[in-house]
């Protein structure tokens, strides 16, 4: 059945009414709810004027009751005021004479008590100024001798190191000339020689050659204390010389080597290229021998350093190893053992030199060091004590100016009790005229 425009508007008619009733009846609900809310608001309202009432009336009451009281006391009041009066005046007079009698015996007392306390005072003071000054006499005395005792201490230790040090110089010098005088020997027996190559043909005069030459380069340097020629170690080896050095460095062992005959084999011109290649080979197999000797024989654990010096005598020698044999340098460094001249062992014995120098002044320094540290506590210990004074001083100053502030207050008290002795004077004199 097809829907028509009537139909339409009869459900939307409908639609409208049904939406009317369901506001209406929410009004109606609404309504009724401020209808109850206000009527219970008039029975709130009703409720608090009955309270009202109740509480004017009870403060209508209180009020006639305290007038009544108010009335009844200021009755009471007046009777007691004229008793009090009475009673005032007769405890007035009563207590002027006890008054004046009480400050005199008070005047009296206060005169007494003030003369004793200036003069204990007084001693008091002189006595803590004589301690004072004696204690800081004796600090100042104690001072003087402990400053007096470490500036000698310490004079005398320069002193000894200065006349110890003067010592070694002297020493030197006198070695330096006898080395002179053997130098100017030996250039008067190298006149002598026929040629230098004779000499150091033997094997054994090459090694006394080496050792001379050792001994005198080491006698230049360094102090006769400080080494030793032909040395004995604890497994029986002789070294050529041993230098005794500080730690961590030790001992340290020097032998000389000459490797003279492979090597002259090797420079000379005339020799054809098979004999000079096994010159040049028995040259480095002696090389290497005596490195591994040196290794051998003078490294030993806990009496000797972790390294030993090899002496070349000749300087020709030592730069064809360097020059040519780097394998032999290697190997050397691998055996801890270092290879020298006269120009490179001179620098080695002046930085021993420099070393052992150093390790005396750093004693030296050492001792310095502990007298200063000495000092410094003597100093501190009197800037403690000084201080400790200065406190005593500063309390005793802080307990005079509280005496003289007593004292200036119990002087107010003695003018103001002089005041009113006056003016109780004059009162008791106007009195008969009133």
């Amino acid at each position: 059945m097809p829907i028509t425009l009537n139909n339409l508007l009869l459900i939307f008619v409908f639609v409208i009414l049904v939406l009317l009733v369901i506001l209406v009846s929410k009004l109606f609900s609404q309504l009724k709810l401020l209808l109850n809310q206000q009527s219970e608001q008039e029975r709130r309202n009703v409720m608090l004027e009955e309270r009202l009432n109740q509480w004017q009336k009870s403060q209508h009451n209180q009020i006639e009751m305290q007038s009544k009281l108010a009335a009844g006391m200021q009755q009471t009041i007046g009777h007691l005021r004229l008793a009090l009066q009475e009673q005032l005046n007769s405890h007035k007079e009563q207590f002027n004479k006890n008054q004046i009698v009480a400050i005199n015996q008070l005047v009296e007392h206060l005169n007494q008590s003030t003369k004793l306390s200036r003069e204990e005072l007084t001693n008091a003071l002189k006595n803590n100024a004589e301690v004072l000054a004696k204690r800081m006499n004796e600090l100042t005395e104690n001072t003087d001798k402990r400053l007096q005792d470490i500036s000698a201490s310490v004079e005398k230790r320069l002193t000894d190191g200065f006349e110890k040090t003067t010592k070694t110089f002297n020493d030197i010098v006198k070695r330096l000339a006898l080395i002179d005088d053997a130098q100017k020997k030996i250039t008067e027996l190298s006149t002598n020689v026929v040629s230098l190559q004779e000499v150091l043909a033997d094997k054994r005069s090459r090694g006394a050659f080496g050792e001379v030459q050792l001994n005198a380069l080491i006698r230049n340097v360094l102090p006769e204390k400080h080494f030793s020629i032909q040395h004995t170690l604890s497994n029986g080896k002789i070294a050529d010389c041993v230098l005794f050095l500080p730690k961590p460095t030790g001992n340290v062992v020097v032998d000389s080597k000459f490797p003279l005959e492979s090597y002259k084999r090797m420079m000379d011109v005339n020799v054809g290229d098979t004999e000079r290649t096994l010159a040049q080979r028995q040259f480095k197999l002696d090389i290497k021998k005596h490195i591994n000797d040196i290794s051998e024989k003078y490294l030993i654990d806990n009496e000797t350093s972790d390294g030993a010096v090899m002496f070349i005598p000749a300087e020709a020698i030592f730069a064809e190893i360097h020059a040519h044999y780097p394998d032999l340098v290697e190997e050397a460094y691998k055996k801890r053992v270092w290879l020298s001249s006269p120009t490179t062992l001179m620098a080695i014995l002046t930085t021993a030199r420099s070393v052992l120098k150093d390790e005396a002044t750093r004693k030296q320094v050492h001792v310095i060091q502990e007298h200063l540290s000495y000092l410094g506590a003597d100093f501190a210990r009197f800037k403690t004590r000084f201080s400790n004074l200065a406190k005593h001083i500063d309390q005793a100053a802080s307990d005079v100016k509280q005496i003289h502030t007593s004292a200036d207050k119990i002087s107010n008290r003695f003018e103001k009790i002089e005041q009113v002795e006056l003016h109780n004077e004059e009162r008791a004199l106007a009195a008969p005229e009133v």
